[in-house]
């Protein structure tokens, strides 16, 4: 393979006082390079990227990647929590030219970044859970970091800088949608628009048209627009949250422009309407199970064992894990996963293999929940390097759960996993992609490559399950172990690194 020389990328993480439009605070939030959100790094599939961070922050800043695959390192991908702050923006990865895509050439690009927004910093958010307090709503949803357009005069004070995005009529815009917020999962539409989906996450899917799809925490897709309106008007681009009441909605949905360069006028009546499911959540299930693995594109990302038939895996490990609401210990509010709640180690678990620090961890996480009180262990799950994990995540809790790190996704269904759920996976096009949602009163099972020895996150992205992690390790040896967030890391140690 032709050698790849390194592109470097300074980013320089500082705070700022934002505001989105006249008296409307956003609050401090984490900028980088000036931004908010921050720069694009735009690269392609085996070239070197060289990030240079330069944190002027009064605290320590941890950078995350997540989805990205870095074949032979052994660092792990991890968050404490900042991101409810800002310091996040998009990391582009784009085939290299031999590869073939399964679409058309499109005429451009468009990063759109959506998530809910608490005006209260990550260190006042992480002292009301510390004290066993719900951290309640947040209290505004942003495009791109602003704020909404006025489409109603009520609800919307005049004034605020809202996101438009410029096109021409008749091309197809790859337009990359992002969910980069903490707790809300939000439902994306753009006006009188198809959304032709085509990638989520580095997997091409089988193209759909979607009039409004639900993007949860974490979660990334790809659509194909094509700008075939007649531009008698702008067009209203909308991210409202799910499974809220309506005061909720209302306060929390955000609207950004759809501007033609040949438009005659501004956008104006009712919002596209979300889908009419308060309160059942089986529409939104059933949408994430349309999503489907194009397995006859080439690989957007590798697939572990050169072929699509993943459903004839020997599956060499199995995982149950249940949440359930959080509880108190040691006077302190927790979150728990087969009732365990992982107490972060002083000394890094990597770092404790590599200098051979004895007691910074245990390797007995079990692989079914535990009975009788939850406590507070290191507690890291035993796994083998180049096996294949299953994992089922069971969500007793009232609230959606958001799952990063899966590889392939088996299925999810409501109610109590069991053995006999397995005979309604789907084993030959289930998508591969590194974030998972886990509805309330629901499960979702896994299939997770142990191809890599490292340090690896499997974890909630919920704010409300900050103070809990998890781990595992596996005989070769790879670790499974959390962060500050409801969190397993995935952590494959050996002695070849």
């Amino acid at each position: 393979m032709k050698k790849v020389e390194a592109k470097s990328k300074l980013l320089e993480a500082a705070k700022l006082h934002a505001h989105i439009g006249l008296n409307t605070f956003l609050g401090i939030v984490i900028a980088i390079n000036g931004k908010f959100p921050g720069p694009t790094i735009n690269s392609t599939t085996n070239y070197n990227v060289v990030v240079n961070v330069r944190n002027k922050l009064d605290e320590d800043l941890l950078l995350t990647r997540a989805g990205i695959q870095q074949k032979r390192s052994s660092w792990q991908d991890g968050v404490l929590g900042t991101n409810s702050s800002g310091g996040f923006g998009s990391f582009i990865i784009n085939p290299r030219s031999v590869i073939p895509i399964p679409f058309d050439n499109h005429d451009g690009d468009i990063t759109i970044l959506i998530g809910d927004w608490y005006i209260r910093s990550h260190t006042v958010l992480r002292k009301t859970l510390d004290a066993g307090h719900d951290l309640g709503k947040p209290n505004r949803v942003l495009i791109n970091g602003k704020g909404p357009y006025r489409y109603n005069k009520t609800l919307v004070p005049d004034g605020i800088d809202h996101e438009t995005i410029n096109v021409k009529p008749g091309r197809t815009y790859r337009i990359r949608v992002s969910n980069v917020g903490v707790l809300s999962s939000l439902n994306f539409r753009i006006q009188n628009h198809n959304l032709q989906l085509a990638e989520t996450e580095g997997s091409y899917t089988v193209q759909q048209n979607y009039t409004s799809l639900d993007i949860h925490v974490g979660q990334s897709y790809s659509f194909l627009v094509t700008m075939d309106q007649n531009a008698s008007s702008d067009y209203y681009i909308v991210a409202s949250a799910r499974f809220v009441n309506t005061s909720t909605w209302q306060r929390v949905t955000r609207v950004g422009i759809l501007h033609y360069s040949n438009s005659k006028g501004k956008a104006s009546g009712p919002l596209p309407n979300p889908p009419q499911d308060q309160y059942d959540k089986s529409f939104s299930m059933n949408q994430a199970r349309s999503i489907r693995w194009n397995v006859s594109s080439s690989g957007a990302r590798p697939n572990p064992q050169g072929s699509f038939k993943y459903g004839s895996i020997n599956v060499t490990e199995v995982f149950i894990l249940k949440n359930k609401p959080w509880v108190k210990i040691n006077g302190k509010r927790r979150a728990t996963l087969s009732g365990i709640s992982f107490v972060t180690p002083t000394t890094p678990i990597r770092l404790a293999d590599e200098f051979k620090v004895k007691g910074a961890y245990k390797l007995d996480f079990p692989s079914e929940p535990l009975t009788g009180r939850p406590r507070m262990e290191t507690s890291v799950m035993n796994a083998t390097y180049k096996g294949f994990m299953e994992v089922i995540l069971q969500n007793n809790e009232t609230e959606m759960h958001i799952i990063t790190w899966a590889d392939m996704l088996f299925l999810m269904g409501y109610g109590e996993w069991t053995n006999d759920s397995r005979g309604t996976y789907n084993k030959w096009d289930g998508i591969a992609r590194s974030t998972t949602q886990v509805y309330p009163g629901a499960w979702t099972s896994i299939l997770i490559s142990l191809d890599n020895v490292g340090v690896w996150n499997l974890r909630t992205e919920n704010l409300d399950s900050w103070p809990q992690d998890i781990s595992s390790e596996a005989s070769a040896k790879f670790t499974v172990y959390g962060t500050v967030v409801v969190a397993i890391v995935l952590m494959m140690i050996s002695s070849n690194l």
